[in-house]
């Protein structure tokens, strides 16, 4: 690869930070918007006098203006799995005289239909579920970083790490900045995201590891870096390619409630392979060579032992 992606480190750290703190202000000023599995809602079970789909009532329920866009639609009863009489819309909290005039409109719009039960609900996802899930990504990120120092080194697992919380701010403050909903499905994507990135880090440091092997002792760390970014990066791009593919068709033709899941793996997948490529290894090459002031070499001798006793 004739593009010198370590030596242009500026821009990649330049660009990085302008994001992430954009990112972060954003989360800060303008919050999170968290759907109805988060805070809760009102359910409106509704039976039709014939048989209507999902895409029906949600035209209703969309067109309603009454900032009910992000409803929960499902078919019940007796259904051929495209329409029934019997449906289901979880909303947001509405206060009687609202449910009452999004079922007038529904009834209207669709021919007619009568209100089986209206209900308040509390939240499927709470605060104790948040606090599991937030639990459970801190392990993964200690076994993560342990695995990789004994694999590695420990300045590749901080480097690795440091890449990861990028992504996840990248991903965290896009759906701030645009207020997309965050729904169930919001940390199934995000547990995704973070394998990714990891897998993209691992692939090219265990590059770098392989290659202090066979450099010679005079090449700089940025060579060395250099290198190993051309050997994985195709490879990194068939990955990510690959996966855009598979994320973009389903969020441009799957239905509306997998669009946010595609959209935070777009995203993730996206930062994960730039984080991976630009800014892990020049993170690397920037804190190895403050480590070796007396030179910046690419394998001291300690470093030549451990690589061939691994």
């Amino acid at each position: 690869m004739s593009f010198d992606i370590v030596k242009h480190r500026v821009w990649w750290f330049t660009l990085s930070s302008v994001l992430v703190i954009a990112s972060v202000i954003s989360i800060f000023v303008n919050g999170f918007n968290f759907g109805i599995d988060y805070t809760g809602g009102t359910i409106l079970d509704m039976q039709f006098q014939h048989a209507v789909t999902v895409s029906q009532v949600r035209e209703v329920v969309d067109n309603a203006q009454m900032d009910l866009e992000n409803s929960v639609i499902q078919l019940s009863g007796v259904t051929d799995q495209e329409a029934s009489q019997d449906v289901m819309i979880r909303m947001r909290n509405l206060s009687s005289d609202e449910s009452k005039a999004i079922a007038t409109q529904l009834s209207d719009k669709l021919g007619g239909a009568e209100i089986k039960r209206t209900e308040s609900v509390g939240a499927v996802i709470g605060s104790e579920v948040t606090k599991n899930a937030v639990m459970s990504l801190a392990v993964a990120f200690i076994a993560l970083a342990a695995y990789i120092s004994f694999r590695f080194e420990y300045k590749i697992a901080i480097s690795a790490l440091v890449s990861i919380f990028h992504d996840l701010i990248m991903v965290l403050g896009f759906f701030s900045f645009f207020h997309l909903e965050i729904d169930a499905s919001f940390l199934a994507a995000i547990l995704t995201v973070v394998g990714y990135s990891m897998n993209e880090a691992v692939v090219i440091f265990d590059r770098v590891r392989e290659n202090t092997r066979t450099h010679r002792r005079t090449d700089t760390y940025e060579k060395l870096a250099h290198d190993s970014i051309s050997q994985s990066i195709h490879r990194s791009i068939y990955t990510l390619t690959t996966v855009l593919f598979a994320c973009g068709a389903l969020h441009f033709f799957g239905g509306e409630s997998t669009k946010n899941f595609s959209l935070v793996m777009l995203i993730g997948f996206i930062s994960g392979a730039y984080s991976s490529i630009c800014v892990d290894t020049s993170l690397w090459v920037v804190w190895k060579n403050h480590s070796h002031r007396r030179g910046p070499k690419a394998v001291e001798p300690k470093e030549e032992e451990q690589a061939e006793e691994a």
